[in-house]
């Protein structure tokens, strides 16, 4: 799953972000402004391509061996949360948060049409319920989010192996890590949300937050997609 690839890069980033310039800071305004029109863009930019281009896509693939995909998939969003996490600089930042949108766009493009729309869209009004949910919970109680980055963290390798030896090992496919999954990134929602907020308002960490929350939101819907899609 998409977790998997992101998992170290997300805590190397903070002590870049909370020594960020003076010089470059922006009024909290302006900051949460571009920190939510850039995550806007990148769920905008899948929505278009899983509606315009799923298809053509899957047409386009037919024959290409897994594991060309799978390396597809994963250089560029290596590259582009690399990028992120190096970068001071907002262009380079924003061109590695592509680097990781458009190969997710392209992902969830073929995964999607596996499902029926009704279900696509439940996911997604939950995915939006729990997100907007977790945001407003973030913004009154950030201490209690900020202290939960170490358990989340801890949760999400030891989850991450555990599905692992479940699936490929014992050949379990229930559920149950679907659930885990949810409320984990549930939890990592409403942190990186706060975190957000803790850091210096630059618009580098406006980019890099926004890829934080953004992967958060993307991995919530692949797992409420996968629950719902098991129950049709």
């Amino acid at each position: 799953m998409a977790e998997a690839t992101f998992v170290d890069s997300f805590n190397n980033r903070k002590q870049a972000r909370l020594t960020s310039g003076e010089a470059d800071r922006l009024s909290s305004r302006s900051y949460n402004l571009a920190l939510t029109g850039l995550l806007a863009y990148g769920l905008l930019l899948n929505a278009v391509m899983v509606y315009y281009f799923a298809e053509p896509l899957r047409q386009m693939l037919i024959g290409v061996s897994s594991w060309v995909l799978l390396l597809g998939y994963l250089v560029p969003t290596l590259i582009g949360v690399l990028m992120a996490a190096k970068s001071t600089n907002p262009m380079v930042s924003f061109i590695g948060y592509n680097l990781v949108v458009l190969p997710i766009g392209v992902l969830l493009s073929l995964l999607l049409l596996g499902f029926p729309v009704g279900i696509v869209v439940k996911a997604m009004a939950l995915t939006g319920m729990v997100t907007a949910t977790m945001m407003l919970l973030a913004i009154i109680r950030p201490q209690f989010f900020l202290g939960l980055g170490r358990t989340l963290f801890l949760t999400l390798i030891i989850g991450i192996v555990a599905e692992v030896v479940a699936t490929w090992l014992l050949g379990y496919r229930g559920e149950i890590f679907d659930w885990v999954f949810v409320i984990l990134f549930s939890g990592y929602i409403g942190y990186d949300v706060a975190k957000s907020q803790a850091y210096p308002k630059t618009l580098d960490n406006a980019v890099d937050s926004a890829l934080d929350i953004y992967l958060d939101i993307i991995n919530l819907f692949i797992r409420l997609l996968s629950i719902l899609g098991r129950r049709e």
